[in-house]
């Protein structure tokens, strides 16, 4: 089917290389900091909670987001964990939330689609409860060091470490190269092993599609019988229009989407596009994270290969999960880069020990080589104060309010975060660890979830099975804001295969 398709994104294009020499430069380096942030196409950022963001409490909401062509996938880490069978029936299982209006068994053979479009390299054997009907497409990224030291020490205790499926080359794979080990996938990957959506925005382009960059879509219109009959857009240079099409499909993540759809109010829409439910922007979520930091009794050797090559996916489930949240433990090989800013700033944590010339650059060499670090994902559960709004006074450069984010952890999800310190330090005391640290408070995941809820029930939701919104049925919204529940996975692998599930949908639609 030959479908005139156009695509409209705030930011600019991004410079590969040009991006990785203003890391490299930059005196934050935080997710953000390699890329381009303009009045027009601002975004929030990670060393400033209330950039961007107008927060309402009781906690602020941590996580961020990109303006660019290519989107945040530019600053993920690349891991592609499956949703387990029974995060998608929280409420049939555990009595917690919801269910899904689908299952695992129906999402399937897209996670196979996905992970072939994405490049996936996995242990086609490792992942503990998720039936697969084929291998991944590549052979895992090969484990570190540090993993092997891991896996020693958590021999026969009820941690498992296992190897982390992700979107980054272990060999060449569709004219990318494998990875080189640079430990900098977020904020960029130098030399595009890791998964970034210009993959497929540049196939798209190639097939015809027509990137229209720096072009902020501002308003959606709604016409006879529901319908939408265009998105309203501005530029920098002061022009602006209106695009037109049969079909729309709003892909700005789980902050963007919602606070397009209620600033789009109308004759014809009082309450926002979308919304006869008020549903819209409710439900916001994440993986709070506790993040804990130590020094292992040996070297482990960080700093080398992916930020992330392995984790303790074995936490994820269990019948505790009616009382208290699952965990996903990550295992980091970059040292104490999170928590503290690692070796960057070592040296001056030592000098202010007293410490000087060969002393100095011993203690630095010791300290560096047995740095690890752990950070437990957590499961939030959807709750309808947690939200997105308009912010009342606060606006962008077009005139658009800027997002009111009102957020708390939650009970569930803080018991899920005591769990975690206490399962840090069991995994500390095997490796001999001292000067252990525990973050008292939680880190954002830069996993946004909720929002533009999916569901049968349009009286309870915002969008169908197939993402369809249930007021406007040439309107379909695609992310993690429809995930009815978070689990404890990285949520782009889920993304990916309801999108490719909801292209079927789509193409259906124009088709008819």
């Amino acid at each position: 089917m030959g479908v005139r398709t156009v695509v409209l994104e705030a930011g600019p294009r991004v410079d590969r290389g040009d991006a990785f020499e203003t890391f490299l430069g930059a005196r934050i380096k935080v997710p953000e900091s390699p890329y381009e942030r303009t009045e027009e196409a601002d975004f929030p950022v990670s060393y400033d909670n209330h950039h961007w963001y107008r927060q309402s409490g009781p906690d602020a909401f941590k996580s961020t987001y990109l303006k660019a062509v290519g989107g945040t996938s530019w600053h993920w880490l690349g891991t592609c964990v499956r949703y387990l069978p029974s995060d998608f029936r929280m409420r049939s299982a555990f009595h917690r939330a919801v269910d899904w209006p689908l299952g695992y068994e129906e999402l399937e053979p897209f996670y196979m689609e996905a992970e072939h479009e994405l490049g996936v390299a996995g242990d086609s054997t490792g992942e503990a409860g998720v039936p697969r009907s084929g291998p991944f497409p590549m052979p895992p990224v090969p484990r570190t060091y540090l993993d092997s030291v891991y896996e020693r020490a958590l021999a026969g205790t009820p941690y498992r470490v296992a190897m982390t499926p992700q979107a980054r080359n272990s060999v060449e794979w569709n004219g990318r190269p494998a990875c080189c080990g640079s430990a900098t996938c977020i904020p960029i990957c130098p030399v595009a092993a890791k998964y970034d959506a210009t993959v497929h925005l540049e196939r798209a382009e190639a097939k015809g599609a027509a990137l229209q960059e720096r072009t902020t879509a501002t308003f959606v219109e709604i016409g006879d019988g529901g319908r939408v009959s265009g998105i309203g857009f501005h530029r920098p240079d002061g022009s602006d229009g209106v695009a037109r099409g049969r079909v729309y499909v709003l892909a700005a993540n789980a902050v963007e989407t919602p606070r397009l759809l209620l600033h789009s109010r109308s004759e014809h829409t009082p309450a926002g596009v979308a919304n006869r439910s008020d549903q819209v922007g409710r439900n916001l979520m994440d993986h709070p994270i506790q993040l804990s930091w130590a020094l292992a009794g040996e070297p482990v050797w960080p700093y080398r290969g992916p930020i992330s090559t392995s984790g303790i996916e074995n936490l994820r489930d269990g019948v505790f999960r009616r009382e208290r949240s699952a965990l996903r433990i990550q295992i980091s090989n970059n040292g104490w880069d999170w928590p503290t800013g690692g070796a960057l700033t070592l040296a001056d944590m030592l000098t202010r020990r007293g410490l000087r010339g060969t002393e100095l650059r011993r203690a630095v060499a010791d300290h560096v080589s047995r740095q690890v670090q752990l950070a437990a994902l957590t499961e939030q559960l959807p709750e309808p104060e947690n939200r997105v709004t308009l912010d009342a006074q606060d606006r962008d450069a077009y005139g658009v309010p800027l997002p009111n984010m009102h957020y708390r952890v939650g009970a569930y999800a803080r018991a899920g975060l005591a769990a975690a310190r206490e399962i840090h330090d069991e995994i500390f005391a095997r490796l001999y660890a001292s000067e252990i640290h525990h973050s008292d408070v939680f880190q954002g995941a830069g996993h946004i979830i909720g929002t533009t809820r999916m569901g049968d029930d349009p009286r309870h939701s915002v969008v169908d099975r197939d993402l369809r919104c249930h007021d406007h049925p040439n309107l379909f919204l695609v992310g993690s804001g429809a995930f009815p529940t978070s689990s404890t996975a990285n949520p782009t692998l889920t993304i990916a295969a309801l999108a490719l599930r909801t292209a079927r949908a789509l193409a259906d639609t124009l088709s008819r």
